[in-house]
């Protein structure tokens, strides 16, 4: 197993994969933790967690070049990306108490309540995207709760992954409380099936959630899934032209394109289509790509060259087929993993960028003439993780939000971003279940109904 820099190809460190007597024996430690651990109250688990919180904000810039050199992400965005994981680790500090209070329920018995109970050792499994973000958004609301957990990271950040698990032993959590896992996907299964473990919880691609969903499934263990995205963003005709521009070109190039609920879509009203395209356009051009520190560098290198690869096979297979290229769509001549801004238009169905999760800075416009066609569009593909509108009618961009758009986080006149305080996820094909907010730390419970005669 390896970290390779995808700026400079060098390889930063190679890791032995833990054998499967390696991994039974740390599962074993983590459920003999999680007997214990159980039993502490909401107060001791939140003044670990707090300190959790403290050393996240103490080390964050040693963290943020750790994630920099492991899959590319700009420098800032790796700042903000801690931060975020210490906001989370704050906000269930705060609150998991009352989100797990004991309901009481009228019934006819003397006394009737629901009881939040943990689980036990929970896996999750961890894509490289957001190395540290997605781990904290499961790690804070499950130990919280009262439950373990064994992390499998993705390979090539295999250091983020070992910095978290000492950043826990470092709050002065007990031992064993969470451990990572270096094991490579094939091994996952074997985990899922291991009786210790009590459920999964997996951020990926929609072939990964599928299979750990038939894995767990097989064994009757829970899972939850955060899986691709295709989000589409609408802008309708009254819509502020600039500004809508400016912040779906954001939300695009955010993490060099590689993020689930990243804007890839953009479906805009036909008497306001080549305003907002050139504008788009001409944002997207000036955008600088380069060193992931340079405080220059809007766009760093994609995580691996296979990726930008595979993206740049999408972007040919499309053009093929009758798509325009307006800006970019070629591979540099360097040697790190960077893919040019890219916009298309005229797709259509069949082609891999109208049925396809586009995994970097590609961005595909579409024009509508109706709203009822806009949403036509916005809701032909499989997921439905985010999904934005941009309209100066407010009670119109929550009506769509509301009733015409299939997706699990939508906002209006900003770009989709997750927060500790909103439930996360989505339907179809970007899974199910949801993190974050009170919804997201009871999924990983045990809903107990009491009833006292």
């Amino acid at each position: 197993m390896q970290s390779i820099n995808p700026f400079s190809g060098e390889i930063i460190q190679s890791y032995l994969e833990y054998t499967t007597d390696d991994v039974n024996r740390i599962v074993k430690q983590v459920d003999a933790a999680y007997k214990h651990w159980k039993l502490t109250s909401f107060g001791h688990r939140a003044c670990l967690m707090k300190n959790l919180q403290a050393k996240l904000l103490e080390k964050r810039e040693i963290l943020a070049v750790l994630m920099v050199s492991e899959m590319g992400k700009v420098y800032h965005e790796a700042m903000g990306e801690i931060n975020k994981c210490a906001l989370a680790c704050g906000y269930y500090a705060e609150n998991s108490e009352d989100f797990l209070r004991n309901e009481m329920v009228s019934t006819d018995a003397a006394e009737s309540y629901i009881s939040y109970q943990p689980m036990g050792t929970i896996l999750a499994v961890m894509p490289w995207n957001f190395p540290f973000w997605q781990v904290f958004r499961f790690l804070a609301p499950a130990l919280m709760a009262g439950n373990t957990g064994v992390l499998k990271h993705a390979s090539n950040v295999s250091g983020c992954a070992l910095a978290i698990e000492q950043l826990v032993q470092e709050a002065g959590f007990p031992e064993n409380v969470f451990r990572t896992l270096l094991i490579g996907s094939a091994s996952v299964n074997a985990v899922i099936e291991n009786p210790l473990i009590k459920a999964v919880t997996l951020t990926g691609s929609t072939p990964a959630g599928k299979a750990v969903a038939a894995a767990a499934g097989s064994v009757l263990k829970k899972s939850v899934l955060e899986l691709g995205g295709s989000d589409p963003y609408l802008i309708l005709a009254d819509a502020d032209v600039d500004g809508a521009a400016r912040l779906c070109v954001t939300s695009r190039l955010l993490n060099a394109g590689q993020s689930c609920i990243g804007a890839k879509r953009f479906i805009v009203a036909d008497s306001i289509y080549v305003a907002f395209k050139t504008e788009f356009v001409r944002l997207m051009a000036a955008a600088v790509y380069g060193d992931p520190m340079d405080p220059l560098t809007n766009i760093g290198p994609l995580a691996r060259i296979d990726l930008r690869d595979e993206l740049h096979q999408q972007v040919e297979k499309s053009r093929k087929m009758g798509a325009s290229v307006l800006l970019g769509g070629y591979i540099p001549e360097v040697k790190a993993a960077f893919y040019p801004p890219t916009v298309l238009e005229k797709v259509v169905p069949g082609m891999a960028a109208y049925q396809e999760e586009l995994f970097g800075p590609v961005a595909v416009l579409y024009r509508f003439n109706t709203v009822d066609e806009a949403i036509r569009i916005a809701n032909d593909t499989v997921f439905g993780l985010g999904a934005g509108v941009f309209t100066r009618d407010i009670q119109k961009g929550k009506e769509l939000a509301e009733k015409g758009l299939e997706a699990g986080c939508i906002f209006v006149n900003d770009f989709v971003k997750s927060d500790p305080r909103l439930p996360f996820g989505g339907i179809k094909e970007s899974g199910y279940g949801r993190e974050l907010s009170f919804f997201g730390i009871r999924e990983f419970v045990n809903i107990k109904s009491i009833v006292i005669k």
